[in-house]
């Protein structure tokens, strides 16, 4: 059975506007789309280069119990124009009920306009494993050892 996300839209959000959706058949993320405050969606909102802001997504999600929801990046707004999000992935809990956000920032050369109904990033929902904590006197040995950031090399 497909695991569901349940969506609940803001009182002032604009249901017209596409749920999230997976663009082709092959695809690993689903696009979250700008879903912008009715003052704002003839203007859509500018992001500064190296501006971080919360763009509105109009929804609020229901994740499944043992799933998590990651918000990525979209390669294509990154790549092209700079925008990415600052903490990425983003993780929403099963447990959140509050509105969906998506932070966002520019780090473009240029400012760039977010508009209404743009595609901002894409959303990934998988399995959460909880796992148990405990102290040990020692930990197994591995070829690695304690060789830190880049101690594994070019290959």
């Amino acid at each position: 059975m497909t695991p569901l996300v349940r969506i609940l839209f803001e009182d002032w959000a604009d249901t017209s506007l596409p749920l999230p959706a997976y663009e082709t058949p092959g695809a690993a993320g689903a696009d979250i789309r700008a879903n912008l405050p009715p003052d704002m969606r003839a203007s859509g909102f500018t992001l500064a280069p190296m501006q971080r802001a919360i763009c509105p997504t109009g929804i609020r999600v229901e994740i499944p119990l043992g799933f998590e929801m990651q918000i990525r990046p979209r390669s294509g707004l990154a790549t092209k124009s700079g925008i990415t999000l600052p903490n990425t992935p983003g993780t929403i809990d099963s447990d959140y009920r509050g509105p969906l956000g998506v932070a966002l920032i520019n780090l473009g050369a240029e400012p760039y306009t977010v508009q209404h109904g743009d595609r901002i990033a894409q959303m990934i929902v998988a399995p959460v494993v909880q796992v148990g904590f405990a102290v040990v006197d020692a930990l197994g040995p591995t070829e690695r050892g304690e060789g830190g950031f880049g101690s594994t090399g070019r290959r």
